[in-house]
């Protein structure tokens, strides 16, 4: 008798799981549930440690006593490293499996992590942080071609809630740090905790991840041209990227001379775009599945165009807050919302349409909070975020065009 739907799924994922601490083929009855919830704990434990890391800038800023500029200059080496990992690691992925490199890159994340809390030097920092730039990259496209082959499995929308278990690992990293810096313990103990959580989380959950496929025989030129699609999707993630990133850095800046928010509630326009931002990734998933990813981007588009005029047009505590709550669902499911789309609309493996896509998305993250810096020079604050909001139309656009979501 042949086999149901349903239980050809179910064979399918109990031979995915291999033990891997013992490196047999015998295969692990692992339900569906516990192989998503080992993927998040990987996704969190990375928002965890970049966010252990952003808790204790501050301090180690005082501690090398760098001054501002000093300090921008330094913090240019991690994005710098990420941006020239990027092509190396969707061919790692793709040679050795995501599960394999995810394994000990994010290892290696939380060690250099660790390496971060012994500088004593600006350009020991720099060095450091250079390190962080690339395993982070490494670690990030393992995971996110771990979170595609799962949604896979699933045959449903899943990925933005991967992104959501990002997320709750920076708000709990933001938190961890308060705590550090209350009870007056150094960043080195700290990131030493935090290494500590995150080698036991991995030595639990990687047997649960998704082995994957391997593609040896894969020749192409080291520095090659990503397809059409995947330059059309890296430029839509970089359209919310790059307001993403004005936001991270800006908000504040935004609320204080802009809004003229008291003291205490210059912090309101951040968190409210942050937390909307979390909570849009976990209900993501349903959403795309009721209306569709092409729906789901357009209408995306829109908000981050909505949120930013509301902010610009009317900017006064309530309605601008309100406004950046508008911004914060509207990016929350752009980009894994393009990096699932990016993975199965060409033929090439996962890993490298995802290098491909993030390599030309991660520039808007870059290029977004100079943007705003230049164009408030030329200008104001004001005429810098109604240009971001532009990039919302952008992405509408975009998508309307873009066949492979049709």
């Amino acid at each position: 008798m042949e086999k149901t739907s349903t239980e050809l799924r179910q064979s399918i994922v109990k031979r995915l799981f291999i033990n891997s601490l013992t490196g047999t083929a015998s295969p692990i009855p692992v339900q569906r549930s516990t192989m998503r919830i080992a993927v998040a704990a990987f996704y969190f434990c990375m928002g965890l440690c970049f966010a252990s890391w952003a808790s204790r800038i501050p301090d180690i800023k005082t501690k090398l006593h760098l001054s501002e500029a000093g300090l921008g200059s330094i913090l240019l080496a991690l994005p710098v490293g990420q941006l020239l990992m990027m092509p190396i690691s969707g061919r790692l992925v793709t040679r050795y499996g995501s599960r394999t490199i995810l394994s000990f890159a994010i290892l290696l994340y939380a060690l250099e992590l660790t390496n971060l809390g012994w500088v004593t030097k600006g350009w020991q920092l720099a060095i450091a942080l250079f390190v962080f730039g690339l395993v982070g990259n490494m670690s990030n496209i393992s995971v996110n071609t771990q979170g595609v082959m799962a949604e896979k499995i699933y045959e449903r929308p899943i990925m933005t809630s991967f992104h959501g278990g990002w997320s709750i690992g920076g708000f709990t990293g933001a938190l961890t740090g308060l705590l550090m810096m209350g009870l007056k313990l150094s960043p080195r103990i700290h990131f030493f905790i935090i290494a500590s959580f995150v080698f036991v989380a991995v030595f639990i959950a990687r047997r649960y991840l998704i082995p994957g496929t391997t593609e040896p025989g894969i020749k192409k030129k080291f520095f090659s041209r990503p397809e059409g699609v995947l330059i059309r999707l890296g430029i839509i993630a970089f359209c919310s990227m790059a307001a993403e990133g004005a936001m991270f850095d800006w908000s504040g800046v935004y609320f204080k001379e802009v809004v003229e928010a008291p003291h205490s509630l210059v912090i309101v326009g951040y968190a409210s775009f942050m937390i909307m931002m979390a909570s849009g990734r976990f209900a993501g998933d349903r959403i795309i599945a009721r209306i569709g990813r092409k729906k789901m981007l357009q209408m995306s588009g829109v908000l981050v165009l909505t949120g930013l005029m509301i902010a610009v047009l009317f900017p006064y505590l309530v309605t601008a807050t309100i406004g950046f709550v508008i911004v914060g669902f509207g990016v929350s499911s752009v980009v894994p919302t393009v990096y699932s789309t990016a993975a199965k609309a060409t033929k090439i493996p996962p890993g490298m349409a995802l290098a491909a896509v993030s390599s030309i998305s991660f520039l808007g993250f870059l290029l977004g909070p100079p943007l705003i810096g230049y164009i408030a020079q030329l200008a104001s604050l004001r005429y810098s975020f109604a240009v971001i909001s532009l990039l919302g139309f952008c992405i509408t656009i975009m998508v309307s065009k873009l066949k492979v979501m049709d």
